[in-house]
């Protein structure tokens, strides 16, 4: 039997999906305590007592200078700007998109300079970003946005220009405008195709924000990953990085949902 018709069972499936992360778990453990069996004092691979104090001070108990918990502040700050930031590129990605996909003009005009805008590197942009805009909010969403956008208009007008050019010119002599042919056509079959962009494009984002916090804020995710290295604080760090994760991963989880339960039918042509 080849091996491209072997498909696993559930319980297999579970057990192929565990093995790597326990790999990952085992390898670090047992390098970290050969390290601290060399070096009580080591900071590099703390040990797990080590990671969950660190979680329980940061998480559960109230910073004197601050008045409150400093995990769920930074959490609340960093979700606000990538909420606030892949709001404006999906609202903005999917108009343009069904345009510069829809309209040969449209892509004529915009869709050379959306793909050369695609390949600037947002980071480069961010100190021209903080002398224009500043150091606050606005800096740190227009990152994002201009580090996902381009590409997020660009992968949308592709998938708009993918659809059956027969359905185009039926809804044409139907007697359909334009426009209704952008609502009543273009639009419900790329809103599911929006979510997977948008999911391809939640990782870029993850990283913009937390370039632009480690340099200029004074709370979220990125800032107190950037504030405790300093210190060496692996034990802040590693809890920190694997915090970002788990949301960045519900947060996908969360958006397969949604494309499961509003879109059933792309669900269903997809696993065929």
């Amino acid at each position: 039997m080849r091996l491209v018709n072997i498909r696993p069972g559930r319980q297999t499936r579970f057990y192929l999906l565990a093995l790597p992360f326990l790999l990952v778990a085992i390898a670090y453990f047992a390098g970290s305590s050969a390290r601290l069996a060399q070096n009580p004092n080591d900071k590099l691979l703390p040990a797990l007592p080590s990671m969950v104090q660190a979680v329980k001070q940061m998480a559960f108990e109230v910073d004197p200078r601050t008045g409150g918990y400093l995990m769920a502040s930074d959490t609340v700050a960093s979700l606000g700007r990538l909420g606030s930031a892949l709001l404006i590129s999906t609202v903005a990605a999917l108009v343009l998109g069904i345009v510069i996909g829809l309209l040969p003009g449209a892509n004529a005009l915009l869709g050379p300079f959306v793909s050369v805008t695609s390949m600037v590197p947002p980071l480069a942009l961010l100190p021209i970003l903080f002398i224009v805009m500043g150091l606050g909010e606005n800096s740190k969403i227009a990152l994002i946005v201009i580090g996902t956008l381009p590409c997020m208009i660009r992968d949308l007008a592709m998938k708009v220009q993918e659809l059956p050019r027969e359905q185009i010119v039926k809804a044409q002599t139907l007697g359909a405008s334009t426009w209704q042919i952008a609502l009543r056509v273009a639009m419900p079959q790329t809103l599911p195709r929006l979510i997977d962009v948008l999911r391809l494009q939640l990782g870029p984002a993850w990283l913009f924000l937390i370039a632009a916090e480690a340099i200029a804020s004074d709370s979220g995710l990125g800032y107190r990953i950037f504030l405790v290295r300093r210190y060496l604080a692996m034990d802040v760090i590693i809890p920190y990085v694997a915090w970002i994760t788990l949301l960045a991963f519900l947060i996908d989880v969360g958006l397969r949902v949604l494309q499961r339960k509003a879109f059933p039918w792309f669900a269903s042509v997809r696993a065929e």
